[in-house]
C-alpha cells in the first residue's frame, strides 16, 4: 500500500513538473517580416559556404554542386529582392492607423 503512494505522489509530481505553467510566460519580440527574411538570408548565405567548402572538399560532385549552388542563389536573389521591397514599402504594423 506504501508504494502505491509514493508511485501516485511522484506521478503527481511529475506531471506538475512537465505540465505547469507560471503565471507570466516570455514569448519574446514579435518578429516582422523583414526579420524573417534577414534570418533566412543568412541561413542561405551560410549554406552557400559549407557548400563552396564541402565541394572543395570532394565531398560534393560537380554536377550536385551546380545545381545546389544556382538553387541557392536563386533564393537569396528572392529573400534580396523582398527585403529591398519591404525596405522601401513599409508595410504598417498591425494596430496602427495610417
Amino acid at each position: 500500500m506504501m508504494w502505491l503512494i509514493i508511485c501516485l505522489a511522484l506521478a503527481v509530481a511529475t506531471f506538475f513538473y512537465v505540465f505547469y505553467l507560471p503565471g507570466r510566460l516570455f514569448l519574446g519580440p514579435e518578429k516582422t517580416r523583414a526579420g524573417y527574411l534577414r534570418e533566412r538570408k543568412d541561413a542561405v548565405y551560410e549554406n552557400l559556404r559549407d557548400l563552396n567548402f564541402e565541394h572543395k572538399a570532394g565531398k560534393v560532385p560537380d554536377a550536385d554542386y551546380t545545381s545546389l549552388k544556382s538553387s541557392l542563389q536563386d533564393e537569396a536573389a528572392t529573400l534580396l529582392a523582398e527585403i529591398a521591397r519591404l525596405e522601401t514599402n513599409p508595410v504598417p504594423q498591425k494596430g496602427t492607423r495610417s
